[in-house]
């Protein structure tokens, strides 16, 4: 059976680790050439090198028009025109709203949303003169509802759910499809600076999963490759029907409460 990225040029935001590192894997495995871009150099030359000739570094800060246009023709050098791109750097800023600074708002809308805004400008003409291809902009549930604490963080990925929108109407005439993936859990390393030092980040990434329970025995490095799954199909050709879309990876967060006195209800 052939590999379902066969063919594929992707550059991958934020891919030195967690969610973007996991993708990058996945889809070397599934015959992609992967550019990892990212601004932790140490660690995406790192990821780059394990997986040998199928990848290689390119340092990208996102919020930089003029770095976007440096990874798009680096990766048109090596590898060839891209035709996919996963928009996935992301920052969190974890704080009660009267207490967040309007600079840490600015901050995480430049990375979060200007980022993925300025990827999807720079890359479009290169992609449909490649024949058209697959854009994936890595949201949360926290762009379809809110916590407490995420005042600085949940407008920029519902902002995002905005812009793919925009995207996927305007950029399908060029062969181009956009969808967002929404996950409840992202990667450790983002979350580590808002949890207690007695906790180990990636022991709280099945924290939400009481809809399905089983996946709280999973290792939480499986439940990031679900996020990656998921990015896998929609820049695969296997999803070539879908754009403008939200496909939420959230075991089950956002569909709705279980209410312990109604039928249906298992304690089990």
């Amino acid at each position: 059976m052939s590999a379902r990225l066969e063919g594929k040029i992707a550059l991958i935001t934020g891919a030195a680790r967690g969610t973007g590192e996991q993708t990058a894997r996945l889809f070397v495995e599934e015959g992609a050439r992967v550019v990892i871009a990212d601004v932790l150099e140490e660690e995406g030359q790192a990821v780059a090198r394990d997986l040998g000739n199928d990848a290689l570094f390119q340092r990208l800060d996102v919020t930089r028009e003029s770095g976007w246009e440096e990874a798009i023709a680096r990766t048109t050098e090596v590898f060839g025109a891209p035709n996919v791109l996963v928009n996935n750097a992301g920052l969190l800023h974890i704080r009660a709203l009267v207490d967040t600074e309007a600079a840490d708002v600015e901050r995480l809308w430049r990375v979060n949303a200007l980022g993925p805004f300025l990827g999807t400008k720079a890359i479009a003409r290169v992609m449909q003169g490649a024949g058209g291809g697959s854009i994936v902009n890595v949201a949360s549930v926290d762009g379809l509802s809110v916590k407490n604490g995420l005042a600085a963080y949940a407008p920029t990925k519902w902002a995002l759910r905005g812009l793919t929108r925009v995207a996927a109407i305007e950029l399908g005439q060029m062969g181009i499809r956009v969808n967002v993936v929404c996950p409840e859990a992202g990667g450790p390393g983002m979350r580590r600076e808002f949890t207690p030092d007695s906790i180990d980040p990636m022991d709280t990434l099945a924290f939400t999963h009481g809809v399905i329970p089983h996946n709280r025995a999973r290792p939480g490095i499986e439940i990031i490759r679900d996020i990656a799954r998921m990015i896998l199909f929609l820049a695969s050709d296997e999803s070539l029907s879908c754009t403008g879309a939200d496909y939420p990876v959230d075991a089950g967060w956002t569909a709705g409460r279980r209410l312990k006195y109604q039928p249906g209800y298992s304690a089990d």
